[in-house]
């Protein structure tokens, strides 16, 4: 009773250190000046309330061009507290078809008596934290505690990215190594949290590694053969400036990117194989090494196929848009195959299930070896 006590004490302890580091290693990165790269001098984006419709731009059809005329009640900024008679453009991508009562961000511009605002977008902030404060409620109480260490892994994995990744790629460090990075470390926390201090832990760590790595792999073996690289993205031009100004190092954030988005499917195989393969074990601790790799594989054979159509779906489907728009232009298919965008999404989908299939027959190896070897520790 008191080792366990003990144990636990320590496992707190282990926690604390690893959340304190990582804040602190957040903190000191997230203190570097920025380029300006562009002058926001007077501009900010502030939260008001629509009051009055003062002139609509519905047409007779339903449709609406041109600009709304709307008197917002501003919540926010210099001019809080304030009625401003401003515009609301009928874009698709700016702009907001506003009706009385509904919040909106409004881009403000002040220089000295002069205030210049438009309405910039729907203010979303609320739904947007609301529907995650949802999901993580519904996280925690469908999986228990299990499913509150795994929401405690998602947040660390998003803070990680956003203040370790994002900064040091800024800082000129190479992408691919940032994100091999935050593979391990996110991979240990999470596995950490939802395994607790376990070999079926470091089996699923081990895993998920070998399928990151493997993903790696084989996108750089694509890249080579095919000429898709970091430098054929669409937001090039935009990188460049990043690049002459900061020395950001553009051509390794496609494959960057990749490693990241691989890294929740290979996670998933990994430690679902790992902790099937320990109950097996467990419950029948007299089969064989081959045995135990055989049901393993068996395992993984019945998850690969859903699995790897995971990022291959997912890649799809954000291209759903250039493959319509390829459709209706009836373009050729050799323009289409070997157009860039093509290229890359094909390179995403399949690096990544290359790394979700080969990740099964790895950890199954890896689980295979550490169980049995446990249990011939324990005979000796």
């Amino acid at each position: 009773m008191e080792a366990k006590i003990r144990g636990n004490i320590g496992k707190i302890i282990t926690a604390a250190l690893i959340v304190i580091f990582t804040v602190g290693f957040m903190i000191r990165l997230n203190g570097v000046a920025k380029t300006e790269l562009v002058n926001r001098t007077g501009q900010t984006f502030e939260t008001g309330v629509v009051t009055e419709i003062l002139q609509d731009n519905l047409q007779e059809d339903g449709s609406r061009a041109g600009q709304q005329t709307v008197a917002v009640h501003m919540t926010s900024g210099e001019k809080e507290g304030e009625d401003l008679v401003t515009t609301s453009n009928s874009g698709y991508l700016f702009g907001a078809p506003c009706e009385v009562g509904m919040k909106v961000v409004v881009l403000q511009s002040i220089s000295g008596d002069t205030v210049i605002t438009t309405v910039y977008s729907i203010d979303r902030s609320n739904v947007i934290i609301g529907f995650a404060v949802l999901y993580i409620a519904a996280l925690c109480l469908v999986g228990g505690m299990k499913g509150a260490r795994g929401a405690l892994g998602l947040i660390y994995t998003f803070a990680a990215i956003l203040y370790i990744y994002l900064p040091l790629v800024y800082l000129g460090y190479s992408p691919f190594w940032v994100s091999v990075l935050i593979c391990i470390v996110t991979t240990l926390v999470t596995m950490l949290l939802i395994g607790g201090f376990a070999r079926k832990t470091i089996c699923a760590t081990l895993g998920t590694m070998a399928g990151v790595v493997i993903a790696g792999a084989a996108a750089a073996i694509f890249s080579n053969m095919t000429g898709v690289t970091g430098w054929n993205v669409s937001d090039i031009e935009s990188l460049m400036t990043l690049q002459q100004v900061n020395g950001i190092q553009v051509g390794g954030l496609l494959f960057s990117g990749l490693l990241i988005s691989a890294l929740g499917a290979v996670m998933d195989v990994a430690m679902s194989i790992s902790s099937s393969m320990q109950e097996l074990h467990d419950q029948n601790p007299s089969m064989t090494r081959m045995e135990l790799m055989s049901a393993g594989m068996r395992v993984g054979r019945d998850m690969m196929g859903t699995d790897s159509n995971t990022l291959i779906l997912a890649f799809a489907g954000s291209s759903l848009s250039m493959l319509v728009l390829d459709y209706a232009y009836s373009l050729p298919y050799l323009q289409i195959i070997n157009s860039n965008n093509i290229g890359i999404a094909v390179m995403q989908g399949l690096s990544g299930s290359f790394g979700i299939v080969l990740s099964v027959p790895a950890t199954v190896v890896m689980a295979a070896y550490i169980y049995k070897l446990e249990k011939k520790e324990k005979t000796e």
